[in-house]
C-alpha cells in the first residue's frame, strides 16, 4: 500500500497529537499545522492525499481554507474532511457545500475517523487503499489491476 500523505490542520495541541499518533499507526505520513495560511502553503508545496481540517484555526478559517483548496487547480480534487465542534445543521451544510467531502463533529471516536478517512480514500484514490501483493520482484496491484516485474509495468 502506498503511504498516504495527510495534512492535519488543527489548533488543539492535545487532539492533534492524538490524531497524529492514530494516523501514523495506520502508516500515514502526517504534516501538521495550526494555521490556515500555512496550511494553504503546505498544500501547494506538497499536495496531500487528504486534508483533515478544523473550522476554527489561526489566521484563516478552515472554511476559507477549504474554499481556496477547491479553487486551486493543484488541490481541487484533494479530499477534505472537516473536523470541528460546530455541529449545527447549518454549519454542516455550509461545510459540505463549500467543498468538504465529509464533516465530523467533536467529540468523535478516533477509530471512526480513521475508518472515514479510509473510506474517502478508497473512493477517490483507490491505489492508496488497495492491496499490493509481492512475490520476489513481481508486484500485483489488486485495485489498479497492474502487474510490475522489476519495477516495470507488464502489458496485458
Amino acid at each position: 500500500m502506498a503511504r498516504a500523505k495527510m495534512l492535519l490542520v488543527e489548533d488543539d495541541a492535545a487532539l492533534a497529537e492524538l490524531l497524529i499518533w492514530h494516523f501514523k499507526r495506520e502508516d500515514f505520513d502526517v504534516a501538521h499545522t495550526v494555521d490556515g495560511e500555512e496550511a494553504l502553503i503546505m498544500a501547494q508545496e506538497n499536495v496531500p492525499d487528504i486534508v483533515l481540517l478544523d473550522w476554527m484555526v489561526e489566521s484563516l478559517s478552515g472554511i476559507e481554507v477549504c474554499r481556496r483548496l477547491r479553487r486551486s487547480s493543484g488541490t481541487a480534487n484533494v479530499p477534505i474532511i472537516m473536523l470541528t465542534a460546530r455541529g449545527e445543521e447549518e454549519d454542516r451544510v455550509r461545510g459540505l457545500e463549500t467543498g468538504a467531502d465529509d464533516y465530523v463533529t467533536k467529540p468523535f471516536s478516533p477509530r471512526e475517523l480513521v475508518a472515514r478517512v479510509g473510506a474517502v480514500l478508497r473512493r477517490v484514490r483507490p491505489a492508496l487503499a488497495g492491496e499490493t501483493l509481492i512475490f520476489a520482484d513481481v508486484e500485483m496491484d489488486t485495485v489498479g489491476h497492474k502487474v510490475r516485474r522489476g519495477g516495470q509495468v507488464l502489458d496485458a
